[in-house]
Order: C-alpha cells, then sequence, then structure tokens
C-alpha cells in the first residue's frame, strides 16, 4: 500500500474524530444542564476553529490525501486506520465543523429534557461525520457509515415530535437497508484487490460485468442517503419529527455522504459502470428536481416544505455528478456547500417559529415579519439565497450545474441528452414558486393574519446563531473562488479517474461489443479517444 508523502507531522485529522468523543465523556460527568450547553458550545466552537488549518495548509497543486495518518488495526484482514482529506472531502469536513456550534445554539432553549443525553448525542455525530470524510479505509469508512445511525435515530426518536418512533424506526430501516449493499459492495471489492485501501480500489481496472453490479451496490446505498427519488419518503418524516438540531444535521451533513459517496466511490473505482448507467442517474436527478419543487409547492407544514426541497437541491447535486465535466462535478460540490448553509438555516428558522408559535402550518405563520422584522429580513436573505438569486451562494453552484449539464448535452449530441436538460427549467421556476411564496406569507400574509403582536423579535442568540450563516450566503455568492480553488486539482484527478474507458482498462470478461460500443456512445471523450 503506497501511501501519498505528507509532510504534516500533527495528527489534526485524528484529534478532529477522537475529541468529540472525549467531549462527551466529560459531558456524562456534568450535572447541570447549564454547564452541559456551555462545554458543548464552547467545545464545539474550538472544534470548528481547530480544524480551519486544514484550509490554510491545504497545497493547491496537488489531488493527493493531505494530512494522511496510518496505523494497523487489524494486521490479519488488512484492516487499517488510515485518514486522509483531499480537496473534496475537506469542505464537507470543514461544513461539519462549522454547522455543529450552530446546532447547539439552536438548541438552547428549544431542548428541555434530557439535555446531557442530548448534547452528548451531537458530540458523537460530530465524531462520526468527520470520520467518514476523512477515511481512506473501507471498513473504517464503513464504522463510521454506522457510527452516525444510532445517535441521529436517538435524536429524532427521543426528542422528536408527536409521531417520532415511526420518523426514527423509519430512518433507521432505510439507512440499514443501503448499508448492506455498502457492505456487500466492500467485501467484493477486497476479495479482488486484497486490501481494504480506497485509493488502491480506484487504481484497479475491473471487468465491465464486476463494475456493474459495484456500482449497484453502492448506488443504492448512497441514492437511500441522498436521498434520490424514489428512496426519498422517509426523509420528510424524519424532518418533520426531528429536533431542530436534527433537522440541521440531517439536512446540512448526512445528507451530503451520500452524494459524497458517488464522488468517492462510484466515479473513480466503477468508471465504466458509471458510463453505462449514467442515463439512468440522470434522468432521476432531473425527476428529483421537479418532483421535490411540486411537492414543496404543495405544502402547508414549513418543515415538509424545506424538506422536499432538499429533494430538489439534491437532484442538482447528483445531476452535476454525473454530468461528468469539470463544470457540472465542482458545482454539484458547491450545491452541497450551499445546501448545507441554507437549508440549515430556514430550518434553524422554522424552528424559531415552532418556538413562538407551537406550530409549523404556513397560515398561523403569516404576517410574523410586521413584528419580528429582523428575522423577516434574514429570512428572506435565506428563502432567495434557496431559490438561487443571483448574489447569493447557491446561485453559483447551480449556474455550473447547468452549464455542465448542457455543455453534455451539446457534446452528446443526443435529443434525448438535450430533452432532459430542458426539464430541469421547471425545476429552477418551481423553486422561485415554493420559496417567494413562502417568504410572502411569513413575512407579510393576507388581510386577516392571526395576531403576532406579543411575539418578540429575535434575541442576542438567535441572531449569533443564523449570522454565520449569512456571512457565508453572502461570501461564497459574491467571492466563490476561496471555496472552488481548493477543488480544481482533485476534481480533475477524478475527471481522469472516470474516462478510464473500457477499453483502456478491461481486458477481459466485457458482457457484450454492444454493450462496450454503448458505453463510448454516451462518453463522446472515451469515443474520441479509441478511435
Amino acid at each position: 500500500m503506497n501511501l501519498p508523502s505528507n509532510p504534516e507531522t500533527f495528527p489534526f485529522l485524528s484529534v478532529l474524530i477522537f475529541a468529540p468523543l472525549g467531549a462527551a465523556v466529560i459531558a456524562a460527568l456534568l450535572r447541570s444542564e447549564r454547564a452541559l450547553r456551555w462545554w458543548t458550545l464552547i467545545f464545539t466552537l474550538g472544534a470548528a476553529g481547530f480544524s480551519l488549518p486544514l484550509y490554510w495548509k491545504f497545497p493547491l497543486n496537488t489531488h493527493e490525501f493531505q494530512f494522511v495518518e496510518h496505523a494497523s488495526w487489524i494486521s490479519k484482514l488488512a484492516v487499517n486506520y488510515t485518514v486522509g482529506v483531499d480537496g473534496i472531502s475537506l469542505l464537507l469536513l470543514l461544513l461539519t465543523t462549522i454547522i455543529m456550534p450552530l446546532c447547539v445554539l439552536c438548541s438552547w432553549t428549544y431542548i428541555k429534557t434530557r439535555v446531557k443525553e442530548f448534547m452528548i448525542c451531537l458530540l458523537i455525530m460530530e465524531s462520526a461525520m468527520i470520520g467518514v470524510f476523512s477515511a481512506l479505509d473501507f471498513v473504517l469508512f464503513f464504522v463510521f457509515w454506522e457510527a452516525m445511525l444510532i445517535p441521529m435515530a436517538l435524536l429524532i426518536g427521543v426528542w422528536g415530535g408527536p409521531r417520532k418512533v415511526y420518523a426514527a424506526l423509519k430512518f433507521f430501516v432505510y439507512t440499514m437497508a443501503g448499508s448492506v449493499f455498502l457492505l456487500v459492495a466492500i467485501i467484493a471489492l477486497y476479495i479482488k484487490t486484497g486490501s481494504f485501501y480506497i485509493p488502491k480500489a480506484m487504481e484497479q481496472g475491473f471487468s465491465l460485468n464486476f463494475q456493474c453490479w459495484i456500482f449497484l451496490a453502492f448506488a443504492i446505498s448512497f441514492a437511500i442517503k441522498v436521498p434520490m427519488f424514489p428512496f426519498h419518503t422517509w426523509l420528510p418524516a424524519a424532518h418533520v419529527e426531528a429536533p431542530t438540531a436534527g433537522s440541521v444535521l440531517l439536512a446540512s451533513i448526512l445528507l451530503k455522504m451520500g452524494t459524497y459517496g458517488f464522488l468517492r466511490f462510484c466515479l473513480p473505482i466503477t468508471p465504466d459502470a458509471t458510463h453505462y448507467f449514467l442515463p439512468w442517474m440522470l434522468g432521476l436527478s432531473v425527476v428529483a428536481i421537479v418532483y421535490g419543487g411540486f411537492a414543496a409547492l404543495a405544502q402547508n407544514d414549513l418543515k415538509k416544505l424545506v424538506a422536499y426541497s432538499s429533494v430538489g437541491h439534491m437532484g442538482f447535486a447528483t445531476l452535476g455528478i454525473f454530468v461528468l465535466n469539470k463544470s457540472g462535478i465542482e458545482g454539484a460540490l458547491l450545491v452541497m456547500i450551499n445546501h448545507g448553509v441554507t437549508t440549515g438555516a430556514l430550518f434553524i428558522a422554522v424552528g424559531i417559529i415552532y418556538e413562538r408559535l407551537h406550530t409549523r402550518e404556513l397560515d398561523k405563520a403569516a404576517g410574523l415579519g410586521k413584528y419580528m422584522p429582523i428575522f423577516a429580513g434574514l429570512f428572506g436573505v435565506f428563502a432567495l439565497s434557496s431559490l438561487a438569486f443571483p448574489g447569493t451562494n447557491s446561485f453559483i453552484g447551480e449556474f455550473l450545474v447547468l452549464v455542465g449539464g448542457f455543455g453534455w448535452a451539446k457534446d452528446l449530441g443526443q435529443p434525448w441528452a438535450i430533452t432532459l436538460m430542458i426539464l430541469v427549467v421547471p425545476g429552477v421556476v418551481l423553486a422561485a414558486a415554493y420559496n417567494l411564496r413562502m417568504l410572502q406569507r411569513v413575512a407579510y400574509g393576507g388581510t386577516r393574519n392571526p395576531d403576532h403582536s406579543a411575539l418578540k423579535d429575535l434575541g442576542l442568540r438567535e441572531i449569533l446563531t443564523l449570522a454565520p450563516l449569512l456571512v457565508f450566503v453572502l461570501w461564497i455568492g459574491l467571492n466563490p473562488q476561496p471555496f472552488t480553488r481548493v477543488l480544481h486539482a482533485s476534481v480533475d484527478n477524478l475527471l481522469k479517474q472516470v474516462e478510464r474507458s473500457a477499453v483502456q482498462v478491461v481486458q477481459t470478461e466485457v458482457p457484450s461489443v454492444a454493450l462496450t460500443a454503448e458505453i463510448r456512445n454516451l462518453n463522446p471523450e472515451a469515443r474520441n479517444k479509441s478511435e
């Protein structure tokens, strides 16, 4: 196993992964609820600050994994503790550390029972999520992938709404079902390569038949996590019943694990199968964009509205991933980051409404802007960001995805590809419709609004919770270069891995000449190289 050369000796990633577990142990010893809240907030703020040097020290001219740490774990099975980050995983790791203190702040008064257990769950979640984005060993990745399942189910099942047990079980069953497919794919790759080292699997040339089965196993697992249509049905129930912090973690971090899995595993390890299944993945992505828009437009529950909007936004992410060009993939990564910022902010805003009104019904929240102008102003910015208004963070990501998508359709030159991209346009219009409807009702309402005169505007804690997300909405929207420059080398390398056509890397066991020809037709660059 050849590990990337790395001059960094300080174990940044191990500290970020395991320090939250130590903080959870200390939290278990604290008796005061006030002390628990302050301890968890101070620790998560410290972890966010500690993670920033990863960005400052990250070299921009290499695609190799950085901050790599390696230790033998289960030597007889070739299982190792190997962690590292590249440009693709770096931003997702930083998003995780930045979101965590905001989850603590938005739970400050929302969570009134079992505060200790709640804070411990948050800390365990942080450890597992950072581990997922850092793991370079399949078994280690799977351990972290599963480790975040139980605390997330507890967040929903213990501190959720009236149907919390149903929502928690549905989330658990769906995720466990996906994990079975993930485990099967990992074992199959180990049998083929004799190693659990993820970069080694990226360098192998597998037969097309083997790639197709591995791709399907990976894709089902990651599609459930995204969630892609038609695996999305667990998401609205989980969001509606989860506490505010649970909804923020689901939207901002957990959904990104699915799209991250596509980028980390499906594209580089099964490039030929990716080309073969590309029409299906793009078709499901477009369906998710349009379906998510219509479903969100029909909702009167604010949490359901934002939840269904996530289906549409993540459809843009998978669309960008599978057009297989630089604009599309970099746009997809920005969509993932921006969705974490914007949708996380919207869920915090909905939680603020619920704390005051004890309802999430859009009709009963009508006209809040008259008595809560600061809230209405912030809510308006996040709603505009959600519809990808120019100058906000979401615009640049979706714009790059559309550029990549229409560029792919033009290069392919097939009527079905152009038609598929044209069908994305209604999804953009629907996003504007449901977000503007939500903003108009909450900020202004109609002539017969409920009486909100007794409500107080945002306090300092609530402003401090939303302010960092507002900064990122405007910063990424007006100056995205600091966020895109760390992606370039890793995305370029990923595209080189994907463009290993069946003609170049598969020497045996190709199922049929017709199938290979079909892959060439779906991938104009590979076709030109082979000719």
